[in-house]
C-alpha cells in the first residue's frame, strides 16, 4: 500500500509532495489543483497539459518519493491488457489502466498513485486487490485509448479471424449437427466477448438476429439499438445454440419460443443476470438477452427524475396504508424500477410484501416474489388470490391485463392493502378509462385508485460535449414553453458526441405525469368523464403532463428538444 501524504497548504496527495520537495510553490500547486478540478482533469494531467512540469520529471519524482516502480507503458502490448475487468467509465474517470492480473491481484497503471479514491473504487468494482504501477502521463493517455480500442476491435478481429474458420452452413443444413459444435473454442470466446462488451457499454439488451443473407448483433444503449457486429450468417445457428446451452434451454427444440437465464460473475461482489428468450423466425432463431444488474436496478426514489412536487405526491401515496397506485407507460419505460424504488422504502421487517411478476427481474431480500407461470395455472389473478390468504400488507402485481386481475386488485385495495401495479396506456388519465373499459365500475375505481404515474425514459445529454444552440422564439413557443419562460431566457443544448458518450447522450432519466385522484377527479370519474376531460381538470389542478416535465429538463440542460420530441408528442 502507498502511504497517504499529509495535506500541505490545503492540498494533499502528490501536490503536497511536490510542495514539500520545493518542486512547486504552494501558490502554483493550489492554482493547478483548483484549475484541474474545474476542467475535470487529474492534477498530473493538468500539470503536463499546461507544461508546468514534464511527465518524466513527475514520474521519476513520484517513484522515488512513494517507492512505487516506474514502468514504460510503450514497451507493453496494449491488446493484452485486461481492460474488460474494469468499467470504461472508471478507466477514463480515474485515468487508471489495468495492465496485468495475477490471481486476485490487479496491477493498474497510473500517473498519480495518490488518487486513493480511484484505486478504492476500482477495487470495490472488481473485487480484486488493486496495486498501482507508476507510468508517465504523456504515455498513459495514448495507452488508455489503445487498450480501450483493442477491447472494441477484438470482436471484429474475431469475426474476420477465428469465426471465419468455422465455415458457413447452408439453409438446409441439419441444425442439430450445428448444435454438436456449440463448444467450439472460438465461438465460446466470441459469445463471451459479446456479453462482456454489452456490460462495458452499459447496454440493456443484446439482439442476435439471423436473416436470409446476413446476421447481425445489436445492443440497446440508453433505449436506442446500435449494430455492433455482423458475423458470418452461417454460424447463426451455432451462436443461438451456445446461448441456449448457457441459459439451460433445450438446444434440440427450434420450433417454439424458450425462456432461460444466464448468471455471469464478473468479480467476487459483482454479477450480471441475463434474461434470455429465443424466437423462431423464417431464417433461424432470434435470441434476445435482457441485462439485469442487481446493483443498478436498485435506484433510490430521489434518482428517478421526479420534479419536487411529483416526488412529494408519489411519497405521500406510497405511505398511504391502503389503496391502489398504478404506474403506466410502454415496455421499457422504467415502470418496474419505479415500483421497486417505492418497495425499497416500504420494505421493513414489520411489513409483509408479496409480488407477482412475469418474470421477476429484480431480486430483493425481504420481499416474497413469485414468477407467473400460466402453464401450471399460476396467473396474476391466482397469485393475487393466494396473496390475500398470506396476510399481506403490500401487494405488487406486475401488470393488470384483464378484468379478473383488476377486480381482485381493486378488492384488495378496498380491504386494507396497498396495491401497486402497472398498465400499458399512453398517459395517466387514459389509465382510468382503460380500467372502465375492462369492466371495472366507476365507484370501484374511485374507491381504490389513489394515484397514477405515467412515465417515459429520455436520454441525458453528455455534460462533456453538449453544446448550446440558438432556437428561434417561435419554435420554443411551438414546442410548449410559455411566453414568460422564453422572454426570461432559455438555454437549449444539443447533442454533439465524444469518446465518453453514445451520440452525445449518456444515461437516461424519467419524465413523469403524477396524477393524485382528488375529490374533483372522483366526481368526474363517477359522472363518466372521458380521458380528455380528466386531463383538462388535472392541468387546472397544476398536474404536469410528461411533455411539461420534459420541458423542465430541457431548461435544466439535462436533455435536448430532439430527444424530448422522440419520446413525447406536443
Amino acid at each position: 500500500m502507498v502511504a497517504k501524504p499529509q495535506a500541505t497548504g490545503g492540498v494533499s496527495g502528490l501536490a503536497a509532495q511536490l510542495i514539500t520537495a520545493q518542486i512547486l510553490s504552494e501558490r502554483a500547486a493550489k492554482q493547478a489543483y483548483q484549475a484541474a478540478t474545474i476542467q475535470r482533469k487529474s492534477f498530473v494531467q493538468y500539470l503536463v497539459d499546461e507544461k508546468i512540469l514534464d511527465s518524466h520529471t513527475i514520474a521519476v519524482f513520484a517513484s522515488e518519493a512513494l517507492g512505487i516502480p516506474l514502468l514504460d507503458l510503450f514497451a507493453l502490448d496494449a491488446s493484452a491488457f485486461p481492460v474488460e475487468l474494469v468499467e470504461e467509465k472508471l478507466v477514463r474517470k480515474h485515468r487508471a489502466l489495468p495492465i496485468f492480473q495475477r490471481g486476485n491481484r490487479l496491477y493498474v497503471a497510473v500517473s498519480d498513485p495518490t488518487n486513493f479514491q480511484g484505486l478504492d473504487e476500482i477495487r470495490f468494482n472488481t473485487g480484486l486487490t488493486t496495486h498501482p504501477i507508476l507510468v508517465e502521463e504523456d504515455k498513459l493517455s495514448p495507452a488508455i485509448e489503445r487498450g480501450l480500442q483493442a477491447l472494441d476491435t477484438s470482436m471484429s478481429q474475431m469475426i474476420s479471424g477465428e469465426l471465419a474458420t468455422l465455415g458457413f452452413a447452408d439453409a438446409d443444413e441439419n441444425v442439430d449437427e450445428l448444435d454438436m459444435n456449440v463448444d467450439d473454442a472460438p465461438l465460446v470466446r466470441f459469445v463471451n466477448k459479446v456479453l462482456v462488451n454489452a456490460i462495458g457499454r452499459e447496454a440493456s439488451d443484446i439482439h442476435f438476429e439471423p436473416y436470409e443473407k446476413s446476421f447481425r448483433i445489436r445492443f440497446r444503449v440508453d433505449g436506442i439499438l446500435h449494430e455492433i457486429a455482423s458475423p458470418p450468417v452461417g454460424i447463426a445457428g451455432r451462436i443461438a445454440a451456445r446461448v441456449k446451452v448457457m441459459s439451460r434451454m433445450n438446444i434440440a427444440e427450434h420450433r417454439v419460443p424458450q425462456d432461460g437465464r444466464i448468471k455471469l460473475r464478473l468479480s467476487g461482489n459483482r454479477s450480471i443476470d441475463f434474461r434470455v428468450n429465443t424466437l423462431p423466425t423464417l431464417y433461424g432463431e432470434k435470441v434476445v438477452l435482457r441485462l439485469l444488474e442487481r446493483a443498478s436496478s436498485h435506484v433510490g426514489i430521489d434518482r428517478l427524475g421526479l420534479d419536487p412536487e411529483q416526488h412529494q405526491a408519489f411519497l405521500n401515496a406510497i405511505q398511504t396504508p391502503y389503496g391502489m397506485i398504478l404506474v403506466t407507460g410502454p415496455t421499457g419505460s422504467g415502470k418496474t424500477v419505479s415500483l421497486y424504488s417505492a418497495l425499497g422504502i416500504l420494505n421493513r421487517p414489520e411489513v409483509n410484501i408479496c409480488t407477482v411478476e412475469d418474470p421477476v427481474e429484480i431480486l430483493v431480500p425481504g420481499i416474497n416474489q413469485v414468477n407467473m407461470n400460466p402453464k401450471t395455472g399460476l396467473t396474476f389473478a391466482e397469485a393475487l388470490r393466494a396473496f390475500l390468504r398470506q396476510d399481506p400488507d403490500i401487494i405488487m402485481v406486475g401488470e393488470i391485463r384483464d378484468l379478473e386481475t383488476a377486480e381482485i386488485a381493486v378488492k384488495a385495495a378496498q380491504t386494507g392493502h396497498l396495491v401497486l401495479s402497472t398498465l400499458h396506456t399512453n398517459d395517466a388519465p387514459q389509465s382510468l378509462t382503460r380500467l372502465a373499459n375492462m369492466g371495472v365500475p366507476a365507484f370501484n375505481i374511485t374507491s381504490s385508485v389513489i394515484l397514477i404515474m405515467a412515465q417515459r425514459l429520455t436520454r441525458k445529454l453528455c455534460l462533456r460535449c453538449r453544446a448550446a444552440e440558438s432556437v428561434p422564439k417561435e419554435v420554443l413557443l411551438a414546442q410548449g414553453f410559455t411566453l414568460e419562460e422564453v422572454e426570461s431566457g432559455i438555454t437549449v443544448f444539443r447533442a454533439v458526441g465524444c469518446d465518453h458518450c453514445t451520440d452525445g447522450y449518456r444515461g437516461r432519466t424519467g419524465i413523469f405525469e403524477v396524477l393524485p385522484i382528488t375529490e374533483t377527479l372522483v366526481s368526474l370519474i363517477l359522472s363518466g368523464a372521458n380521458a380528455h376531460q380528466i386531463s383538462e381538470q388535472a392541468r387546472r389542478e397544476g398536474v404536469l403532463n410528461m411533455r411539461q416535465s420534459g420541458l423542465r429538463k430541457i431548461k435544466a440542460g439535462i436533455t435536448s428538444l430532439e430527444e424530448l420530441n422522440r419520446v413525447t408528442t406536443d
